[in-house]
């Protein structure tokens, strides 16, 4: 089974302590988002390795250690995009990104980390130029040790618009959903400029944007995970089966163990949070050693902080 820490929120940004108790204790109980009863889910026997996605991994270092010293395997997906505050209200300098990156990189090994410049958002802050810009210039920093680039361009649900409508009106921006085919030119920019700098781009769960240049992602990749525990030493075989989240999805079968609302890095376009100030509230009133990531009294979900 691979763990995937988290795709609903930034665990090692903001609750590594939660996930060091809970390594410890070697399982973590799981709210179901769409009803029904917890799941309990193995983070020591059973597991075969860890994706941890963050916008800041450098306070997880000593986990991430951690993790190794156990002899699991992991990935880093990273999302860096420097896009400015008015969109990103709270994560951190892309230098800083990827001098972490690349620490984990040289660590850990080069197939321990994956960039993501994730999700593509179009704004009149953030247009076409923008990211073509930004793109080389992250990638200039990390070619010759990263050696794939995810993206995937902004899905617009109900929550995701209110939120841009909110930052728009507050920072004097405006946005847009272009039509498929400037994204697919977009896609093939930026699938060139990595090719130039030594980089496979991979298109997250959106094959209308696999233009030539690039291959659907494995944001879960079963693979990799091997490499990395090859690189450690520690060679593995991981049978896990393709069984993406969605349609075009082709990520290996995994466990998720975050919550939706929790992380408060602000960013207005994120699917996974529909209130940044519900998502600080979560945060501030996690207890480190819960069963949740989100725990009241006896290790239950905390539904005093519901909206």
């Amino acid at each position: 089974m691979i763990v995937s820490a988290s795709f609903r929120t930034d665990i090692p940004a903001f609750y590594g302590d939660w996930f060091i108790h809970r390594f410890k204790a070697g399982h973590a109980r799981v709210p179901n988002p769409y009803g029904g009863p917890d799941g309990l889910v193995s983070l020591r026997d059973g597991v075969d390795g860890f994706v941890f996605w963050t916008r800041n991994i450098r306070p997880f270092l000593p986990v991430l250690r951690l993790v190794r010293e156990a002899g699991i395997p992991f990935v880093v997906s990273h999302t860096v995009t420097g896009y400015p505050r008015a969109l990103e209200a709270a994560v951190i300098e892309p230098d800083r990104a990827i001098e972490s990156m690349l620490a984990v990189a040289a660590e850990f090994g080069p197939r321990a980390v994956v960039w993501r410049y994730d999700p593509i958002v179009f704004t009149s802050v953030t247009p076409d130029g923008f990211h073509r810009d930004s793109f080389a210039r992250l990638a200039d920093r990390l070619a010759g040790t990263i050696d794939e680039c995810q993206i995937s361009f902004a899905t617009i649900y109900r929550k995701s618009a209110r939120n841009l409508d909110v930052a728009a009106r507050a920072h004097g921006f405006t946005w847009s959903d272009p039509p498929d085919q400037d994204k697919c030119r977009l896609a093939a920019a930026l699938a060139a400029l990595a090719a130039e700098r030594g980089l496979t781009l991979s298109v997250c769960s959106q094959s209308a944007y696999n233009v030539a240049g690039t291959r659907p992602a494995a944001c879960i990749d079963a693979r990799r995970l091997e490499d990395v525990a090859a690189g450690w030493g520690r060679p593995r075989t991981i049978k896990a089966r393709v069984k993406g989240n969605r349609p075009d999805c082709a990520c290996h079968e995994s466990r998720d163990i975050g919550q939706y609302d929790t992380c408060p890095h602000g960013c207005c376009y994120c699917y996974a949070v529909g209130s940044r100030a519900l998502a600080k509230r979560r945060y501030h009133a996690h207890v480190s050693d819960g069963e949740c990531l989100i725990s009241g009294p006896g290790g239950a979900a905390n539904t005093a902080l519901s909206p």
